[in-house]
C-alpha cells in the first residue's frame, strides 16, 4: 500500500459540516490502512472519537454537529488529531487521553498499553462462577495490570475483595493512580511495583488471580502495525515465545492461591503453545462472544499437582 498525501489547503476548505470531516477522515484512514484493535473495531468509530474530542460533546451529542459548519477551531482541532492519527500513526486512545471499558472511562497515555481485554465479558458472569459466593471473596489480584483498568473492574464486580494490581513499570503505576483515585478506589485497591506476583508473597492468599499479561512472541511483535509499536513493549513482548511472564504467573500463582482459588490468564494466540508447554495442565478456556475463547481457567489444586514446588526463594 502506497503511503497516503496529506490533505491540501484546497481540500480541507471543502470540508464545512461535521459530516463532511467525518466522512474525510473516514476515507483517510481506510485509503491510509489504518490497524485498529486498540479498543476500536473501525474507522468510523475512531473518527467520531475524535470528533468529540475536538468539540467536546459527548457521544450520544455526536448527531448534533453532522449537519452544521464546525467552528474554525473545532474543525482544526479534528484535522489536527486526524493527521496525527494518519501519518504518525498515534493511537486514538493517546489522542483524546482517554479509553473506555466496561462502560468506565480511564485515563490512558503513552505510559500504559491502551485498555481492551475480554476480561470485560468475563467478569461479570464466566468467572463468578467458579468463585464463592461474591460477598465471600476478599482477596483478589490483577497482574501486570497497567492502567488499573482491570483492578478497577473487579473492585466494583467482587464488593468486598481487597485486590492487589501489580506492574513491573513505575510509569504504568503513576497512571493506574489515577485511574484507582478517580473511581475512588484507594482504599480497596492497593499498587505494587513488582515483576509479576513477586510482592505478593507476604500477604494473604487469593481467591482469584487475574492477569492480562504481555504475550506477544518477540518474532510476532516485529511484524505488528505501527500504531501498536507505540504502545510500551514490555507490555506487549514476552520472550521468543510469548510465554515468559505466563511461566512466572504460573508458577507463582500455585503458591499465592487458596485451595478453592482460580487463576485466569488472557494468553493471545497461545492455546497450543500452552498445552504443549504444560500437556498434563488441566486448561479451561472460557468462551468469548467472538469466539477467540483466548482466556484460560486454572485451579489451584491443578497447578500444585502439576507444577513442581518452586521454594519461597525462586518465587520471588
Amino acid at each position: 500500500m502506497s503511503a497516503p498525501t496529506r490533505p491540501t489547503p484546497a481540500i480541507t476548505a471543502r470540508l464545512k459540516t461535521g459530516g463532511d470531516c467525518l466522512g474525510f477522515a473516514n476515507k483517510l484512514f481506510k485509503s491510509a490502512g489504518i490497524a485498529h484493535g486498540q479498543g476500536f473495531v473501525n474507522a468510523e468509530e475512531e473518527s467520531l472519537t475524535l470528533m468529540g474530542h475536538a468539540t467536546g460533546l459527548a457521544w450520544e451529542k455526536l448527531p448534533s454537529c453532522f449537519k452544521r459548519a464546525l467552528t474554525v477551531k473545532e474543525k482544526a482541532a479534528f484535522l489536527r488529531l486526524v493527521e496525527r492519527r494518519v501519518f504518525d500513526r498515534v493511537p486514538t486512545g493517546y489522542l483524546v487521553g482517554e479509553a473506555w471499558l466496561g462502560g468506565l472511562r480511564f485515563r490512558v497515555d503513552e505510559r500504559v498499553i491502551i485498555p481492551r481485554s475480554y476480561f470485560v465479558e468475563l467478569i461479570p458472569e464466566a468467572i463468578p462462577q467458579w468463585l464463592p459466593p461474591l460477598a465471600q471473596v476478599t482477596d483478589v489480584a490483577d497482574a501486570c495490570t497497567g492502567s488499573g483498568c482491570l483492578a478497577i473492574l473487579l473492585a466494583k464486580h467482587f464488593p468486598k475483595a481487597h485486590v492487589h494490581a501489580t506492574d513491573l513499570s513505575a510509569p504504568a503505576l503513576e497512571v493506574a493512580k489515577l485511574n484507582v483515585a478517580e473511581h475512588k478506589l484507594g482504599q480497596r485497591i492497593t499498587l505494587h511495583e513488582t515483576d509479576t506476583l513477586a510482592a505478593l508473597f507476604k500477604g494473604p492468599k487469593f481467591d482469584l488471580i487475574l492477569s492480562n499479561p504481555p504475550y506477544e512472541p518477540e518474532g510476532i511483535y516485529r511484524g505488528l502495525p505501527a500504531e501498536f509499536k507505540k504502545e510500551p513493549k514490555g507490555s506487549l513482548v514476552s520472550g521468543k515465545d510469548g510465554l515468559d511472564v505466563i511461566r512466572k504467573l504460573l508458577t507463582q500463582a500455585r503458591e499465592l492461591l487458596k485451595p478453592h482459588g482460580i487463576l485466569v490468564i488472557e494468553v493471545g494466540g497461545l492455546q497450543k503453545a500452552m498445552h504443549q508447554a504444560w500437556p498434563k495442565l488441566p486448561m479451561m478456556w472460557l468462551p468469548t462472544e467472538d469466539g477467540a475463547d483466548c482466556v484460560c481457567l486454572l485451579h489451584a489444586a491443578d497447578l500444585r499437582r502439576e507444577l513442581p514446588s518452586p521454594g519461597a526463594r525462586s518465587s520471588r
